[in-house]
């Protein structure tokens, strides 16, 4: 969830010996920095455990509940490179207090929700600061720190992602078992405050630097996301064959078009549509795309079974999502090493080949039993597999390519990672739409089992799509 750094992109080695490598406040920056990166993660997974609390305190429907997850992921990954961009226009620090302030606000006006339209509003309000606040919070890092620092601080930068991740089951299970779910969005806003506060002290403005703002292709692309989940979604309801159903695919169909359009004409195109005729990074694009929605996926359709059908409280089900998360850590982990001794695509096949097997007993989930015996170990070991691919796809798209490139192939990889878990979502919504609205088990058995078909099937792509040779990573963008 972050966005290219265009100086990290081009090394220079005399930087390190200048004053701005030296600022003795650069640290408790990154400190700062990265809590408010680390509340942009929380979000994405924090809700998923309280979405039955508050689907009975606002009395949502499936579809509005469904949204109330990808609405957050849908800004934050359609208009994140828009605020890479405007990083650059405006400057980085300005930015990111403006995502910041954004933010905080937005999950206030969550808690505080009574109604669906509300709770909506206030989710999407918080992508658009997410996506103001990530890419100008990663450039600061990158250009605050140099040399073998720079390296350290994105090590500390990507392992947010992970530790968010495995905090947000747990956060959210405690707060929404405890003062309650509107407090999953209230925990920001203190945070937020301080460090909205202390930040200006720590971050010197530099000034910006001359860009151009291709509104409308982040606007069609967003538009065309939208678009797309909205059709998802309503086939849940009125069927796949169903106009309410047909037209909104359709039109982002048009809306994508519109979109490689616009930034064929730009002069300063917002995504470089060029890069996909490029292997290593259409490759690593699919993997996010595909690793996310599973992920994400998972974890929305486990905290409605787990509470909706096996009656589990949320502080329960967020200990149970707690191996899963940590599992994820490890793959990666697990990854990282794999990848430079035997190459992406056998990690790639392997890591989409364990989640397809993990996702199997899945496929047979039934409303009694053990949920430790039954869900846990397939859950666990699905999320291991992920893990794996999630840095297969970033080492692929940034590791086999030219390095002047590799700012690009971040902004494309980023984008697919938030852009994929609202697709995940909104597909096992739909097909899980007779369980989670009747509590029946079938739902939700027939959503996992698609889930390792796509598994399966991404594994036998993978093994087409992804290059041979081990990709070689050192100092460029990172995402986590």
């Amino acid at each position: 969830m972050t966005h290219p750094a265009h100086s990290a992109s081009h090394t220079h080695h005399a930087p390190e010996h200048h004053p701005p490598s030296a600022d003795p406040r650069r640290w408790a920056a990154l400190a700062l920095i990265c809590v408010a990166q680390f509340m942009l993660i929380l979000d994405v997974t924090v809700v998923n455990v309280a979405l039955p609390d508050m689907a009975a305190d606002l009395d949502l429907d499936r579809a509005t509940l469904t949204w109330a997850v990808t609405a957050y992921t849908l800004c934050f990954g359609g208009l994140m490179l828009l605020g890479g961009r405007l990083a650059d226009a405006v400057g980085a620090r300005r930015t990111l207090l403006a995502g910041l302030a954004v933010f905080t606000a937005a999950s206030l006006v969550t808690g505080l929700a009574g109604t669906a339209s509300v709770l909506l509003g206030g989710r999407i309000a918080q992508g658009v600061g997410a996506a103001l606040l990530s890419p100008a919070a990663l450039s600061i890092v990158t250009t605050t720190f140099h040399g073998t620092e720079r390296n350290k601080a994105l090590g500390v930068w990507a392992a947010i992602g992970g530790s968010g991740a495995a905090a947000g089951v747990l956060i959210g299970g405690a707060l929404t078992d405890g003062p309650g779910w509107q407090w999953v969005f209230y925990i920001n806003v203190p945070i937020g405050l301080a460090v909205l506060a202390a930040l200006p002290a720590l971050v010197p403005a530099h000034a910006p630097q001359p860009a151009r703002l291709d509104l409308p292709g982040a606007l069609l692309v967003t538009a065309g996301t939208g678009s797309l989940i909205y059709g998802l979604v309503e086939a849940g309801d009125s069927g796949w064959a169903d106009t309410a159903t047909l037209l909104p695919l359709a039109a982002s169909v048009v809306l994508y078009a519109g979109f490689a359009v616009v930034e064929r004409a730009s002069r300063a195109p917002l995504m470089d549509l060029r890069m996909f005729t490029r292997r290593p990074v259409l490759a690593g694009a699919f993997l996010m795309l595909i690793a996310t929605a599973l992920l994400i996926a998972y974890f929305f359709l486990g905290s409605v079974y787990l509470q909706h059908i096996r009656g589990l409280t949320p502080l329960r089900t967020g200990l149970l999502f707690l191996p899963a998360a940590v599992a994820t850590g490890l793959g990666a982990h697990l990854a990282s090493r794999l990848v430079g001794r035997i190459g992406a695509r056998a990690v790639a096949v392997a890591g989409m080949a364990i989640a397809a097997v993990g996702s199997a007993p899945l496929t047979r989930l039934s409303d009694e039993g053990s949920v430790y015996a039954g869900l846990l170990p397939g859950f666990v070991a699905a999320s291991f597999g992920l893990g794996m691919v999630f840095v297969t796809a970033t080492t692929t798209a940034l590791g086999m390519i030219d390095h002047h490139e590799a700012g690009l192939a971040s902004g494309v990889v980023n984008t697919f990672h938030e852009v994929g878990g609202s697709i995940g979502v909104a597909i096992v919504s739909t097909i899980a739409a007779s369980g989670i609205e009747s509590g029946s088990v079938g739902g939700f058995t027939d959503a996992f089992t698609v889930c390792a078909v796509a598994a399966a099937a991404s594994a036998a792509v993978a093994l087409g799509l992804v290059p041979r040779g081990k990709p070689q990573v050192s100092g460029g963008p990172h995402v986590h």
